[in-house]
């Protein structure tokens, strides 16, 4: 399995979890319209579907790898759409957790 197409989706999937999440926070946090919440279900069954693209013979791996994905997603989204960056912690942070993901995702096998 290649990094390119995993990476790809998995971010792809971490702002779809992020988007359908960040929905019920406007909702109840922000005063926002339930009507938010609609694109917020599509956006978390489009992260689900995503998750299930991911060449591995276990959910487990998949979900795991996903983690530190999600985290650095996490922190994209803090910066390209509440407007906040990240300190140079939480970049290290994303770092090392995006290691652990790559020795998970594509650790060799037997």
């Amino acid at each position: 399995m290649g990094f390119v197409l995993p990476f790809i989706i998995y971010v792809v999937a971490g702002f779809a979890e992020i988007g359908g999440c960040f929905a019920f926070w406007s909702w109840l946090r922000l005063g926002r319209s339930p009507l938010v919440l609609v694109p917020g279900m599509v956006s978390l069954v489009l992260f689900a579907f995503l998750l299930t693209r991911i060449d591995t013979d276990t959910a487990g791996r998949a979900y795991a790898a996903y983690g530190g994905v999600y985290i650095t997603t996490s922190l994209m989204w803090m910066r390209l759409v509440e407007g906040r960056t990240p300190d140079r912690w939480e970049i290290v942070g994303a770092l090392v957790c995006l290691g652990g993901a790559s020795l998970i995702l594509l650790a060799p096998r037997t």
